[in-house]
């Protein structure tokens, strides 16, 4: 099932009860509004589909994983509504992959920045290969990693997630993440990952699947208030994207990336 976007797609296909979902933006995968509504229909799809047993979160391409939000759609909310009606978007996602009733195996091929960490953090078991670095740079835009940092957060602790938000301007590299237990595994080569990605969701696709939604409850304990507390963040980020401060600084961003592109 392919659902065009625009320029960018969601894409799922279900083999032998592996249910691959498959997002693409040629801005560096990042994610408007309308694939992270795709993306949380096409996860709540997988979880109920008896056809399903496990699924590969994936994004397509050979560049980052995840730019994060959509810099175009954060340049163009004007009021305090739209901007928390789009961070909505992410809380959505993230919600949808806690209470997905399959384990989530997250495919993490390149660079991940904002909320592709987010993504990253929300999946139950992330495979990378090296290279796939990451940096939380909500903080300098103005507007805070709030909705995905409970995400984020508990997968990496406080300490490491303070560090990732303060230290925005930076790029943490894959190993670093590996040793925060961002990533379950890290690979040396993209064969390496996907061979580890085949044999992981065959043996999950063939597992006890009472028991392996019993386990992911277990896992997700103490998330139950995330119901509430994602939108609440939606809307921190949502009044703090309509700043000044937070359209200068996106502006300025967009300015440079298109500078690097006449190069």
């Amino acid at each position: 099932m392919l659902h065009q976007i625009q320029e960018g797609y969601v894409k799922t296909e279900t083999h032998q009860g592996i249910t691959t979902i498959e997002f693409f933006h040629p801005q560096s995968n990042s994610l408007p509004l309308k694939i992270l509504e795709k993306l949380t229909q096409e996860i709540h799809f997988a979880s109920h589909h008896d056809d399903c047993k496990v699924i590969i979160l994936r994004s397509a391409g050979n560049g980052a994983f995840c730019a994060g939000a959509s810099f175009d759609e954060l340049a163009a909310i004007t009021n305090e509504a739209d901007g928390t009606k789009f961070f909505s978007g992410f809380a959505n996602v993230i919600n949808a992959m806690r209470k997905c009733s399959k384990f989530i195996i997250g495919r993490i091929h390149g660079k991940c920045v904002g909320g592709g960490v987010g993504i990253a953090a929300a999946c139950d078991y992330t495979i990378a290969v090296e290279g796939a670095d990451v940096k939380l740079s909500e903080l300098v835009l103005g507007i805070g990693p709030f909705v995905v940092g409970p995400a984020v957060e508990r997968k990496i602790g406080l300490a490491a997630f303070s560090q990732l938000t303060i230290d925005g301007t930076s790029w943490h590299s894959s190993d670093w993440a590996k040793r925060r237990d961002l990533y379950s595994e890290l690979h040396h080569t993209v064969e390496g990952m996907e061979e580890a990605i085949e044999q992981r969701s065959i043996i999950l696709s063939h597992g006890n699947l009472p028991s392996m939604l019993e386990f992911k409850k277990v896992l997700w304990q103490g998330t139950e208030h995330w119901d509430k507390l994602l939108y609440e963040r939606a809307s921190i980020s949502g009044k703090l994207a309509i700043s000044n401060y937070t359209k200068q600084a996106i502006q300025q961003f967009k300015t440079n990336q298109a500078a690097k592109n006449k190069i």
